[in-house]
């Protein structure tokens, strides 16, 4: 499996209703993309509850079960019409160590991401280990719809992505404080 998510940063006088608009109105598209676990359709209002974000982000993340439908999207029409519409994006890539998905990951309406940098000559197994346990500890939490943990052995780092029920239920697991956290306007699932 592959995560994958790109970043669009906006202005902070950027009207982010036309973010929530294009969601609304697009999202749709891809809930039967073949080779999609989910996407995660994701923003941040700067200062606005219940993301409290620094930043006006529109930054949808991806779990994908392979990298042919990966490709398939990155080639296709949907980036296309994203890049044209928001600039062209770099894409963070991250190879899936644990990912859970339930059958209700439609109805998040919250996710966070946390990324931090693996230190030089880590045990990258036990590593794994421990990120696996902490993602499938986070799993069981009453809220928690996804939970994934990945690495980028590239650039040395780690992502732990969940989406949440509700920004409480997240806020109830006790996240520290250096956690992007974001609204979740559509899920695209597949089989779910």
């Amino acid at each position: 499996m592959i995560a994958m998510q790109y970043n669009f940063t906006l202005p902070a006088d950027y009207d982010m209703d036309i973010v929530r608009q294009r969601i609304a109105s697009k999202g749709h598209i891809l809930d039967n993309f073949p080779g999609l676990a989910f996407k995660a359709y994701l923003h941040a209002s700067k200062g606005r509850e219940p993301t409290t974000s620094s930043h006006n982000a529109y930054a949808p993340f991806y779990l994908w079960q392979d990298n042919e439908g990966m490709n398939n999207f990155i080639c296709g029409d949907g980036f296309k019409a994203v890049s044209q519409a928001f600039g062209w994006p770099a894409v963070s890539q991250w190879s899936v160590w644990h990912s859970h998905v339930d059958t209700q990951v439609r109805s998040a309406t919250f996710a966070t991401r946390e990324n931090s940098q693996i230190e030089a000559y880590t045990d990258i197994g036990a590593l794994r280990e421990l990120e696996t346990a902490a993602a499938k500890n986070i799993s069981q939490q009453a809220g928690a719809l996804a939970t994934l943990v990945a690495f980028d052995p590239n650039a040395w780092t780690l992502v732990r992505f969940t989406l949440w029920r509700d920004a409480s239920a997240a806020q109830a697991a006790g996240l520290p404080d250096h956690v992007q956290a974001y609204e979740v306007g559509h899920v695209s699932a597949p089989g779910r």
